[in-house]
């Protein structure tokens, strides 16, 4: 049976998207491996994203709390809000209150990646402050470490990331994520990937 991994995020701009979809490519390339992105649900109006001028959502599909129960892993994603996930991906785990309960995703691996405007914008507060909502469920945070080797140590041109996970800068929106951050993204999707195929084969 294939070990299936869940790339959830919330995305306004396209930003954590982009980074989503490269994870789910280096998920997925890893044998035995059944990866799938899905969306948490929005929370603003349609007038509302109107007037921030936000882009129309793509057709990655909604996903609810209970979806969350049939994967095997996870890696999240979200843009910072003052330091932060955004308030669409807390509002989804706070509608997670069942699994928490039944402790229905303790013992699974998670990974977390992120979107922040600037350098000093939470590329870390952003993953620190979210592990609270996977050790409530009992979950087992997976970083990347250094792991992504000599990339990890660019000086020559901005990348966002962390040994938290994968990231990029917005900046004023106009940024999308370069090669490099792209090329983590991918690392981590296959780092997690291996690591939850692991764990499921020795459950």
């Amino acid at each position: 049976m294939a070990t299936k991994v869940y790339i959830v995020y919330y995305s306004m701009y396209g930003h954590v998207e982009k980074l989503a979809e490269e994870i789910k490519k280096g998920a997925a390339s890893v044998e035995g491996v059944e990866a799938k992105l899905w969306q948490v649900p929005e929370t603003l109006s349609e007038e509302i994203l109107g007037k921030m001028s936000a882009p129309p959502k793509s057709d990655v599909p909604i996903i609810t709390p209970n979806d969350l129960a049939e994967a095997d892993g996870f890696i999240f994603g979200f843009p910072t809000r003052f330091g932060m996930m955004s308030a669409q991906f807390k509002a989804f785990l706070d509608a997670t209150g069942g699994l928490w309960r039944t402790q229905g995703l303790a013992g699974k691996p998670a990974g977390i990646f992120y979107s922040t405007g600037s350098q000093g914008g939470g590329q870390e507060t952003t993953a620190l402050t979210a592990i609270t909502q996977l050790v409530h469920h009992g979950m087992i945070f997976v970083p990347i470490g250094y792991t992504f080797g000599a990339g990890m140590f660019e000086m020559e041109q901005v990348k966002g990331g962390s040994p938290y996970g994968a990231g990029t800068y917005a900046g004023d929106g106009s940024r999308m994520p370069s090669e490099l951050e792209l090329a983590q993204a991918f690392h981590q999707g296959k780092y997690i990937a291996g690591i939850t195929k692991k764990l499921k084969a020795a459950a």
